[in-house]
């Protein structure tokens, strides 16, 4: 094999690999949306059963190190409903910085048995969002455990599930308008 073809060969395997890399998020995402896997939650239009068992949903809120917001769980941080009972919990987010920042939301549930059974009707983390200066906005999310959870093996014997959101600054979108005032341009002179 000529030295030639050898370079070419690594640099095609390189080129590959970067690409999987950029790739292998989004493929992740997808595996763990369709499978339930790593507490990823379904999402739904709401139950048309609604049991009598009760179940416990907690709530937890973070932020990535790097994201200026601050972010608080619900002021009730565990909710009790009736399985298949559509639930509606209210995060808050506030920008307290003099810039316009952009966030989008991960979630995860645990223990992850009932991620797969946890399924959000609406979600603030569907979206990206965006905080003006000194904004505070209340995010709400929608929500029922399937009544599914009672069938299956693992699942079923869960009391309690914490759904988890942990925010990351994103860039602005385009096509955002920003109600920030403008700068003063330096005057010199």
């Amino acid at each position: 094999m000529s030295p030639k073809r050898t370079a070419f060969g690594l640099l095609g395997l390189v080129v590959f690999m970067v690409g999987m890399s950029f790739a292998a998020v989004p493929l992740y995402d997808l595996f763990c949306r369709v499978t339930g896997y790593g507490g990823t939650t379904a999402e739904g239009r709401g139950s048309d059963t609604v049991l009598d068992q009760m179940i416990s949903i907690r709530f937890d809120a973070s932020k990535n190190r790097d994201m200026a917001w601050e972010f608080r769980a619900p002021e009730q941080r565990v909710s009790s409903l009736q399985i298949g009972q559509t639930g509606l919990a209210f995060f808050e987010a506030h920008n307290p910085t003099d810039r316009v920042i952009a966030g989008q939301a991960s979630y995860n549930v645990t223990p992850y048995s009932a991620g797969a059974y946890f399924t959000k009707i609406d979600c603030f983390c569907f979206t990206e969002q965006v905080l003006q200066p000194g904004q505070t906005v209340q995010m709400p999310v929608t929500f029922y455990v399937d009544p599914e959870i009672l069938n299956d093996r693992e699942a079923r014997f869960v009391q309690e599930i914490t759904l988890s959101y942990t925010f990351f600054e994103i860039d602005i979108p385009e096509g955002e308008v920003s109600l920030a005032p403008a700068q003063p341009a330096d005057e010199e002179g």
